[in-house]
């Protein structure tokens, strides 16, 4: 592994490396938050795809690219004269100091606070530890002004309603015991079949969001990550599925002319494969 020397080095480098393109090639001259901004999001989800496959090769790659983005927006931000790196960074590293009294000291503004604190010669457990973040974040002067109001507006749904739950975990707002959100999942499902018996599509859907709502704080309960649990099943089904179609291209018989029987003997055969 490198010394910090030669971290900061790198760093140093790839800083030097984007100021001069910006300066001299076309495209990067060009760009702007706005124009840069689905190319981060294609980043991001790359680097989520590289990580869920644990693919140690891709996630250095890819993780480059997200840094070069946030530079980028940095650089911007420094030609605008509104802030540069070094202020992204300052800012990041005060946050998380601030955040974390139970590492680097309370602060004067907290002593008085409703703060988490460890038993003499105790750490904190990493719950502790969640539940003063929420209440911290609410005390800073740009942070939050709710609790929920740290959750973004444009997070996929998915893990915007995890995100949602878990922050009202952290301040007192969940089930006592777990196993009662069983009751609100089967409420929910018997809600759902209703309104679809009664073919009432608008009240069906938000009957449908209730339902899957419930689940995902099952999920989040029993400490799993729903997110990652249905990109799997994504992944699995693509799998199979193209072992179908795949069979189908040697057959020589299009997958339209194939019978549902056949199919699910070719999805067996997948299944079974990947069990050996």
């Amino acid at each position: 592994m490198h010394t910090r020397e030669e971290k900061l080095e790198a760093f140093g480098r790839l800083l030097d490396v984007l100021d001069r393109l910006r300066v001299e090639c076309p495209w990067d001259r060009k760009q702007t938050n706005e124009s840069l901004r689905p190319n981060t999001i294609e980043e991001t989800f790359e680097l989520c795809d590289a990580l869920l496959k644990n693919d140690t090769k891709n996630i250095c790659k890819e993780l480059g690219d997200v840094i070069m983005h946030v530079i980028f927006y940095a650089l911007i931000g420094q030609e605008q004269g509104k802030f540069d790196i070094a202020d992204v960074c300052n800012k990041e590293a005060d946050k998380l100091i601030f955040r974390h009294p139970h590492v680097y000291g309370e602060a004067e503004s907290l002593k008085h606070s409703p703060l988490i604190h460890a038993d003499k010669g105790k750490e904190l457990s990493s719950g502790q530890v969640l539940e003063n973040w929420e209440q911290i974040k609410l005390r800073e002067k740009d942070g939050n002004k709710s609790v929920l109001s740290g959750v973004p507006d444009a997070l996929p749904s998915l893990i915007k309603a995890y995100r949602i739950q878990d922050k009202a975990r952290n301040v007192g707002f969940d089930w006592e015991d777990k196993q009662d959100v069983w009751a609100k999942v089967r409420e929910e499902l018997g809600e759902l079949e209703a309104e679809l018996k009664r073919e009432d599509k608008e009240k069906s859907t938000r009957e449908l969001g209730d339902f899957l709502f419930s689940v995902i704080n099952a999920a989040r309960l029993y400490h799993l990550n729903p997110d990652n649990a249905l990109e799997h099943t994504n992944q699995k089904f693509i799998r199979r599925f193209n072992y179908i179609e795949e069979h189908s291209i040697k057959a020589g018989k299009p997958l339209t002319e194939m019978t549902l029987e056949e199919m699910d003997k070719l999805w067996n055969e997948a299944k079974q494969q990947e069990n050996q």
